[in-house]
């Protein structure tokens, strides 16, 4: 079956920065609380919000859908990207007798109706396979994906934590709007693992998961935590004295593949750390200054 060019399709928008919520049901947010936070988001120029069907233990979804009854009208004011193939062993999903992963049409069908249903609207701006079933049948989901979108039910697909090659395949079937990947200066692979090269050649920006490593860059237990840190306050001070967070997702918004950075935080201060980092351009010394530090070595 060849690629799929979908010119009709309008490319996928996403903020400039993406507001990730695996941690919402950890917030311990009400109702109220939950709006406000999506409010602020909006305020700050972010409008895109990062969901999986496991997150949260199958909960956070129906968290954030309740603040979405609460105010309809937001619904059309964002961007909601989710995620399904994971099958977690839970009491929510007690026909899931291991964890295991699934990109079967009956499983991405039943969990996009899921995830609507929970999120309280009609449509999921992207859908991502959460990570690569090594049962993949690349025809059937591509088939799958088209009927999503036929329906008006999913209006981008891509994936997330894909090796190159597994992203090659499944494209060759249906165009991916985008790869969802781990990426911070505590986790360097895809800088050269043909991950990010990959999105250049296919004009597929990246979203970037953990970019501040799920907090362990913040950890002063962690020797080469501290290391990195230290290397990106000093870089800061250069940058009129931007935070350590700051300077993490401006690093990585330095990149060419123009990567949509996601947060992880119920805090705002943690949005407006990450917005912060658009008004930086790092220069190349600058960026190699702290891969250097986070490599441990001095390029080759």
């Amino acid at each position: 079956m060849p690629a799929h060019t979908e010119t009709d399709t309008p490319a996928l928008q996403l903020s400039p920065i993406v507001a990730g919520v695996w941690r919402m049901a950890e917030w311990n947010f009400d109702v109220d609380q939950r709006r406000d936070w999506i409010h602020q988001a909006l305020a700050l120029g972010i409008d895109s919000f990062d969901h999986a069907d496991i997150y949260g233990d199958y909960r956070v979804e129906a968290l954030f859908g309740e603040a979405l009854a609460a105010e309809p009208s937001l619904r059309d004011r964002i961007r909601i990207v989710s995620k399904c193939g994971i099958k977690l062993t839970s009491a929510q999903r007690p026909e899931h007798r291991i964890k295991s992963y699934d990109s079967s049409r009956e499983h991405v069908l039943a969990s996009v109706e899921n995830s609507l249903r929970a999120l309280n609207t009609d449509r999921l701006d992207l859908l991502l396979i959460h990570r690569p079933d090594l049962l993949m049948d690349a025809d059937a989901l591509a088939r799958t994906f088209e009927d999503l979108k036929a329906a008006g039910k999913v209006l981008h697909v891509g994936v997330s934590n894909h090796t190159p090659a597994q992203l090659a395949l499944l494209n060759s079937r249906h165009r991916l709007a985008t790869h969802q990947i781990e990426l911070s200066p505590l986790h360097l692979p895809p800088l050269d693992d043909g991950t990010l090269e990959q999105c250049q050649a296919l004009a597929m920006r990246p979203m970037i998961w953990s970019p501040l490593g799920g907090g362990r860059l913040f950890d002063d237990a962690d020797a080469h935590a501290r290391q990195v840190r230290e290397v990106l306050a000093a870089v800061g001070e250069r940058h009129g004295g931007a935070s350590v967070a700051t300077m993490a997702y401006a690093w990585l918004l330095r990149h060419p593949s123009r990567p949509w950075p996601i947060t992880g935080s119920g805090r705002v201060q943690g949005l407006r750390d990450a917005v912060q980092a658009l008004t930086i351009q790092l220069s190349a010394q600058d960026w190699y200054e702290i891969w250097q530090t986070a490599a441990g070595r001095e390029v080759a």
